[in-house]
């Protein structure tokens, strides 16, 4: 009734009252929906970390599964209340001392003969930050992409699928 409004928010405008929920409120979840939110969660930081970290000593990208286990050695603890990139600085943190990684972006020139390149094009430049790109006489496109480090594997996967593997590729800085 309207005195329970009055008495808990101090007014009975609906539209106030509703404010004051969403911003102060609390969600209750249910210990399944709790738990699946948290691995949700850490599938997600350890996505990120696999695509965005390497192991300084090969130049190569973590499997996740390595990452997991890590994490898991480490008893690195998800909040779901925490932002997904305060958690993989969590992350990181704990596993350093167990595995060799760091973030690290890497830059690939890239030439794409005549046939591909306006097809090409669009995905390899959606792919990664294109640092420089010219268009030759012939029609051939060549460029420099940034990458995150942990996704060369895919990167050349990509190019190799858009140009039937007769692009140049060549790993400029690491």
């Amino acid at each position: 009734p309207e005195e329970d409004l009055q008495k808990a928010f101090g007014t009975t405008q609906a539209l106030t009252i509703a404010e004051a929920i969403i911003k102060k409120g609390e969600i209750s979840l249910t210990a399944e929906q709790r738990k699946q939110f948290t691995e949700n969660k850490r599938r997600q930081v350890i996505e990120i970390i696999a695509r965005n970290a390497i192991n300084p000593q090969t130049k190569t990208p973590h499997p996740p599964g390595r990452i997991d286990q890590a994490m898991t050695e480490a008893r690195v603890n998800i909040d779901p209340t925490k932002s997904t990139d305060e958690l993989v600085k969590i992350a990181m943190k704990a596993i350093r001392p167990l595995i060799p990684i760091r973030f690290e972006e890497v830059e690939v020139a890239v030439k794409i003969p005549p046939a591909y390149a306006p097809k090409a094009y669009g995905e390899v430049a959606a792919f990664g930050k294109l640092n420089r790109e010219a268009w030759q006489n012939n029609g051939a496109w060549i460029g420099v992409v940034q990458i995150p480090a942990g996704m060369q594997t895919d990167f050349y996967a990509l190019i190799n699928r858009l140009t039937k593997g007769e692009a140049e590729t060549k790993l400029l800085k690491h």
